[in-house]
């Protein structure tokens, strides 16, 4: 058996017990219950996934996986910048001069980049974590995006990942992304698993105009027309129209799920991901945080299809891992409330 099937039937769903548990100890919390509103929310799921409530130590080190990978639909005209792009802002990652980086720092999370199918050799370069499949994916608008090899090796990459973050004590993982063109494989992916149209879940990525919008369009359009992704495997639509990136995502989920620790899940392409892991296990969602909501009209319905409620709405495009940086931080204060408020009878308050 491999990594992947051993992690799907590793995953099982939080302990509803757990969470009614944890209800009850920030109901008695000096506070009508109820009235830190979401904050509630994030500390009880928190709690019953670590599913360890008497734990002085909730809350531990927290990690971003930025995943990078480089895209062939691009030559179809789909996105603003070029694909060296991609390179060029793997390295403004690793310096910590990235959007990701700034807000990572500010809420205390390490970003960690890895290089899941970036079409540069970047050789022995501190910081990067190499779990490199292919150099891009082909492009899509011409044939399968992946072979279905490369899909479920890049899904494994990501497995192992949550693994050895496991190991390492992380308590809270994030995701985020690089890739020129990446808006383009993850509107195709929401399209055939939801069946909406392409138009409908079509958005500007890097701020594209109305005429390439429309070139976006119909090659997502003929993408989908050729490859014919079936959307009851989630790895063939993975393969056939999605990214080394994206499947990386997925993985990090599924494993993060496997092992019970939250993860923090971006935007758009990220939510692909996540789209991904959930279509292969569904009770993967019980371990996933949706960060925010994307301006990518798309989003909406991936988080609809899980069934997830993003913690934000900012109006944000940018990718990354940036939501996630933000939206632990506001996970983490329901934790702390959980854990450091003082109850009716400590601080010797009529309930």
């Amino acid at each position: 058996m491999g990594i992947l099937q051993e992690t799907l039937e590793q995953i099982r769903g939080v302990d509803p017990a757990l969470l009614t548990d944890a209800q009850k100890v920030l109901d008695n919390k000096t506070k009508p219950p109820g009235s830190l509103g979401r904050l509630e929310e994030f500390a009880r799921r928190y709690v019953a996934i670590i599913a360890d409530p008497e734990n002085p130590e909730l809350l531990g080190n927290k990690v971003i996986y930025t995943f990078a990978a480089d895209h062939g639909v691009v030559e179809e005209g789909v996105s603003l910048y070029p694909m060296e792009v991609t390179r060029q802002m793997v390295f403004n990652f690793l310096n910590g001069g990235a959007g990701v980086n700034v807000l990572a720092r500010h809420v205390g999370a390490e970003v960690r980049v890895v290089d899941m199918g970036v079409d540069h050799h970047f050789g022995m370069v501190p910081g990067l974590v190499v779990r490199k499949i292919a150099r891009g994916s082909a492009n899509l608008a011409k044939g399968p995006a992946l072979t279905r090899d490369q899909a479920v090796a890049a899904l494994e990459a990501g497995i192992g990942l949550a693994a050895q973050a496991k190991k390492e004590g992380v308590t809270m993982l994030g995701t985020g992304d690089m890739g020129i063109g990446n808006t383009t494989p993850s509107s195709a992916i929401i399209a055939a698993i939801s069946g909406k149209t392409v138009r409908e879940v079509t958005h500007r990525g890097t701020g594209i105009n109305d005429a390439a919008l429309e070139n976006k369009i119909r090659v997502i359009e003929q993408g989908l027309t050729v490859n014919k992704p079936d959307p009851k495997d989630a790895v063939d639509v993975l393969a056939k129209v999605g990214g080394l990136e994206i499947a990386g995502i997925a993985g990090l989920v599924l494993g993060a799920a496997a092992n019970r620790i939250p993860v923090v899940v971006d935007g758009f392409i990220s939510t692909a991901g996540a789209l991904i892991a959930a279509e292969l296990n569904p009770q993967a969602k019980d371990y996933m945080f949706a960060a925010h909501e994307s301006v990518e009209i798309g989003h909406r319905f991936m988080l609809e299809h899980i069934g997830l409620k993003p913690i934000l709405d900012l109006q944000m495009r940018l990718g990354e891992g940036t939501g996630a940086a933000l939206a632990m931080g506001l996970i983490e204060a329901g934790v702390k409330i959980y854990t450091e408020m003082a109850t009716f009878a400590e601080a010797g308050v009529t309930s």
